[in-house]
């Protein structure tokens, strides 16, 4: 008997998926755990399974879809068993409710949504009226592929990225009409100069891509960070001599757990204890009323392809160095692989953001509402040192605070014991 295969929950926060990829056509045959379909939330890419043996009767989704949690996306039964055409429809549109979120969440914190259509086959019609899912669309346009005379794979013959790669393999794909023309002009302005290329005219667009997913949240946790908060961020200078030569040390040592130690896995220790003498900056701002925690539920930042994550370091200030730098690795590995949890990517009371790598002296980081501080770790650079004899490593460190609930002298005394436990990080870390 044919079964319904369900968009299972992804985390308590999540609430719909955009469907990325069938792993599986129709007429395949899948066994309960086989990965059928890749989806990606608000904060993650992941994949789901079947729930049941047989044959994929019916793809209820398309790549771009919108879905709701819990809603159907697949049919599996037996081979030639008929489906029912109430199975076969298209899910509801996902719709986030308006709600309040709560403190403790500080990454699915989200503005009310208007009910969004689901995007189906006949919303992905392009010229000629083939149907061609978003992903394979951006693909073709991205590698100059014609796909109007590519059969597609997909359900009613949806050209799928499958089908544009297999094209771009074959070399039978034909070039986007004008593309090579453009490519011509391009190198005609670049070897004769702009006087030798016609007349300028204004910048045509080349690509249009749809904020979604990853991308669409930090959009809007940005704008409501500005708009919700007062933002004042402060700088000071850490003496970096005691944390180079401590890293050094870690490196060189026989224990290969304490050799991966990194210099920001010692800045969010020192974080981390520091802020138990600063309640008032490891606390969340909403509804009206400031929340303060009994633990330090540390988030810094990651940098992935599909955008900035902040996973969160769960008791952060009751784990040993060691096992913040273990928690801080599988953390972003998770990110950067598309595996994190979506519940370890909410809920954090205090965020750290590292842009030292980049050589990035004083930056302004941005509120991680409803968090009410942020701490931007900057470049070690030389410097004068504070004793006026000659220069020293120093490292940067911009905080920013929601001056409506944290007034300025208090974030500064946070900020200067801060700066201290980096610049005496062996005496932190023998506390």
């Amino acid at each position: 008997m044919a079964s319904e295969v369900l968009l299972p929950k992804q985390g308590n926060s999540v609430e719909s998926c955009i469907i990325v990829e069938w792993k599986v056509a129709e007429g395949d045959t899948v066994k309960t755990g086989d990965t059928i379909i890749e989806v990606e939330t608000d904060k993650a890419t992941m994949e789901v399974e079947s729930s049941a043996d047989g044959v994929l009767l019916k793809q209820l989704v398309g790549e771009g879809d919108d879905v709701p949690v819990l809603s159907p996306i697949a049919i599996v039964g037996e081979a030639g068993e008929q489906v029912e055409a109430d199975s076969a429809g298209t899910p509801p549109p996902a719709t986030a409710p308006q709600r309040s979120a709560p403190a403790s969440d500080a990454t699915s914190t989200m503005a009310a949504r208007a009910p969004q259509p689901t995007v189906g086959a006949s919303a992905h019609r392009n010229r000629g009226g083939k149907k061609i899912s978003p992903r394979a669309r951006r693909m073709a346009e991205t590698q100059g592929v014609d796909y109007e005379g590519i059969d597609g794979s997909g359900p009613g013959g949806r050209i799928m990225v499958r089908d544009i790669e297999a094209a771009i393999e074959a070399g039978g794909a034909r070039p986007v009409a004008g593309a090579a023309e453009q490519t011509k002009s391009t190198a005609a302005q670049t070897e004769g100069g702009l006087r030798d290329a016609g007349p300028i005219v204004a910048a045509q667009a080349t690509s249009e891509t749809p904020i979604r997913g990853v991308r669409k949240l930090i959009a809007e946790r940005m704008h409501e960070s500005i708009v919700s908060t007062a933002q004042l961020t402060m700088d000071a200078s850490a003496d970096a001599r005691a944390i180079l030569a401590y890293r050094k040390r870690l490196k060189g040592s026989d224990s290969e757990r304490l050799q991966t130690v990194s210099i920001n896995d010692l800045v969010l220790y020192a974080v981390s204890r520091v802020l138990r003498a600063y309640p008032d900056l490891n606390a969340t701002f909403s509804t009206g009323a400031v929340r303060g925690y009994d633990q330090v539920d540390l988030g810094f930042a990651v940098d992935t392809p599909r955008g900035l994550m902040v996973p969160v370091i769960r008791a952060a200030d009751r784990r040993s160095l060691a096992g913040i730098a273990e928690e801080a690795h599988r953390l972003a590995h998770g990110c950067l692989e598309g595996g994190v949890n979506p519940d370890e990517l909410s809920g954090g009371t205090f965020t750290v953001t590292n842009l030292g790598a980049y050589g990035i002296e004083r930056f302004t980081p941005v509120l991680n509402v409803p968090q009410v501080a942020i701490l931007g770790v900057c470049a070690i650079t030389q410097r004068p040192a504070p004793d006026g004899e000659g220069s020293v490593p120093m490292m940067g460190l911009s905080l920013t605070i929601d001056h409506q609930v944290v007034d300025g002298a208090p974030a500064a005394r946070f900020l200067q014991a801060l700066t201290r436990a980096v610049s005496q990080i062996d005496l932190t870390l023998a506390e």
